[in-house]
């Protein structure tokens, strides 16, 4: 069924400023009318959203599918399933797959996937350079054509300058934003978390944040200079947000994205559970107090603490979690990096980066961001609706009549714990299981056909 009735509800869509008690008639696919005693056909499905949020379906532009050539981690039909349980109605595949998605035989396949899995909206990233080497461009109007909606290489940063230079220059003849995962090999070598006093107290090889701060600032001068836009991804450090901020002071055409572990924990989550909560977990779960009965517990050197970017200083997370609340970061998402449990359980220094993020994102953005009045809700909705999907030139992000039909609806006060058991992920490596987290998505609706629902699920969700 592609029609659907939501009532009861609050509704926001922050692309048109809407926030009031109202229904939400979809016909066909498409949103047909957002008021109250709406006349809608007497045989027409209802859903009952009272109590609930009723909101533009959730986009998140940073997610890794894995396919093709990595399905034992996750598939396209896996990873959207943890989408729409995580409330998300649209993502967008990062290209780091095997083979990368640098031609456009590959983004056909991945488009024919998530057809067959009939769940969320997939959206392809192409790269940046060939095989995401970083030393020959990619075909990018071949891509634009095969239905690309960015390019990036993420996973890598392109390190030649002048050749990415070139690479915004056709991704503006194209109209194509590029995401960056900002990078600087010389300053990072191979460091595995952030360089300050936890990576020397555990005997860790350490990752400065002007290894961030460096490529931001060199984005920011590509973008001056070429008028791309260009999108920083995963920001961690403090530097990057000043840099950022000043550059869209000056009308530079650069943004870019938090992803939820970045504003929630920090480098001491890898010295153990103990030294993190002693340090820094009085302000991390919107609870107050200090180390409480409850609170989940892990070991030193746990590695599904290891994420690129990695966690970094209370000071990092405070400026990420101010760049938020000023509008300077514009976009959340995950960076949903599935592994399989035998390569996280290895030595810190060999587990590869990487958490999975899709069905924690929006309840640890709620408690960050939300819970500790920090913005309102539609400010933080916003983030995950309209501002990619304008971004990423998507007809998506709003519940305006004839849009498409993409609808979250979500609980922002309901409490429950996430288990490994009820991840639709086929890897589950989280640092957030065992963790009591407030808000959740209850039902996710994608062209008007409910494809989450807490008391009906889908097939495959």
């Amino acid at each position: 069924m592609n029609s659907l009735l939501l009532t009861g509800g609050r509704v926001i869509d922050p692309a048109n400023h809407f926030d009031a008690r109202a229904e939400v008639l979809i016909l066909n696919g498409k949103i047909a009318a957002v008021g109250n005693l709406l006349p809608a056909p007497a045989d027409i499905p209802r859903l009952d959203a009272t109590g609930k949020i009723v909101c533009p379906g959730l986009i998140d532009l940073h997610v890794h599918f894995r396919e093709p050539g990595q399905t034992a981690k996750e598939t396209i039909a896996s990873g959207a399933a943890a989408a729409a349980r995580g409330g998300f109605a649209s993502v967008v595949c990062m290209p780091n797959t095997s083979p990368a998605i640098d031609n456009a035989g590959t983004v056909a396949l991945i488009h024919e996937r998530a057809a067959q899995a009939g769940l969320v909206n997939v959206f392809v990233a192409g790269t940046i350079t060939k095989n995401i080497a970083g030393e020959e461009l990619s075909p990018i109007g071949s891509l634009k054509k095969a239905g690309v909606v960015a390019i990036t290489d993420d996973g890598h940063c392109v390190q030649n300058n002048e050749l990415m230079r070139r690479a915004c220059e056709y991704a503006k003849m194209f109209d194509l934003p590029v995401m960056d995962h900002c990078q600087d090999y010389p300053l990072v070598t191979d460091g595995v978390m952030n360089e300050g006093y936890w990576s020397v107290a555990l005997g860790l090889r350490g990752w400065p944040s002007a290894g961030e701060e460096m490529i931001v600032a060199r984005n920011i001068l590509l973008a001056e200079l070429t008028g791309t836009r260009i999108h920083c991804q995963h920001l961690s450090a403090a530097g990057s947000v000043a840099l950022i901020r000043e550059a869209k002071k000056r009308g530079v055409p650069v943004s870019g994205e938090a992803c939820p572990h970045h504003f929630t924990l920090t480098d001491a989550a890898v010295a153990g559970s103990e030294k993190f909560w002693a340090d820094d977990g009085q302000s991390l779960l919107a609870t107050g107090g200090g180390r409480r009965e409850g609170l989940p517990t892990w070991p030193a050197y746990d590695t599904n603490f290891k994420m690129n970017p990695p966690l970094r200083s209370a000071r990092d997370r405070e400026a990420i979690l101010e760049g938020l609340a000023d509008g300077t970061i514009e976009i959340l998402c995950s960076d949903h990096a599935p592994h399989c449990d035998y390569e996280k359980e290895v030595e810190f220094d060999y587990a590869p980066f990487g958490i999975t993020g899709l069905e924690t994102e929006l309840a640890l953005s709620l408690m960050q961001l939300v819970h500790t009045n920090r913005m309102s809700l539609a400010d933080m909705l916003a983030k995950f609706t309209i501002n990619p999907a304008r971004l990423l030139n998507l007809n998506r992000g709003t519940l305006s009549v004839g849009a498409v039909a993409d609808v979250t609806v979500l609980d922002p006060d309901c409490e429950w714990v996430f288990q490994p058991g009820t991840s639709a992920s086929k890897s589950k490596n989280s640092p957030f299981f065992g963790w009591k987290l407030k808000g959740k998505a209850v039902a996710t609706v994608v062209a008007g056909k409910t494809v989450w629902s807490e008391r009906v699920k889908a097939p495959g969700v």
